[in-house]
């Protein structure tokens, strides 16, 4: 069974969907549309269900400033084995930290030529913010692509402290 909640943020409101292991996506509302029909697609009908309160919680005291209450959600995204290490190696970026495409490839042993390939892993990651894709930048250090806008990205780096203004 998936449960869907809502929450509001300072970039936008949320969409929360979890199933029986963890979350398996956290999508900004004016993104979920296409999330919708990736988790119809894995589970069937997706419906308002229990809200996630605690889930809820956790995202409310880490925009609250609390940058690390996010470190222990449990998430549950479905994706290749490939994708499945990216997404890990994203969550062991702590807060406050950036790490390029080149940095992740080698974290996994492949060369930093295998840019684009994480590149690919991280944009296609289902569980935004929590799995913290956003902290991985170009090696020149300019933010790339995010999947809810480079100024949410921006945002996010900044409140974790990342970067200035």
């Amino acid at each position: 069974m998936m449960h869907i909640d809502h929450c509001e943020s300072p970039i936008g409101r949320l969409v929360l969907a979890a199933g029986d292991h963890g979350l398996v996506a956290l999508e900004f509302e004016d993104h979920w549309d296409v999330a919708r029909k990736r988790l119809e697609h894995r589970f069937g009908t997706v419906s308002n269900g229990q809200p996630l309160v605690e889930t809820r919680a956790k995202l409310e005291a880490y925009f609250a400033g609390e940058v690390t209450a996010l470190d222990e959600v449990a998430v549950d995204p479905q994706g290749t084995p490939f994708q499945l290490r990216v997404w890990k190696a994203l969550r062991a970026i702590p807060a406050g930290r950036t790490a390029s495409y080149g940095n992740i490839a080698r974290s996994l042993g492949l060369p930093a030529g295998a840019s684009r390939a994480i590149g690919a892993a991280n944009g296609s990651n289902p569980v935004a913010i929590v799995i913290p894709c956003h902290r991985v930048i170009r090696s020149d250090g300019a933010l790339s692509g995010y999947g809810g806008g480079v100024e949410r990205k921006r945002w996010l780096l900044q409140h974790e402290g990342a970067i200035l203004l």
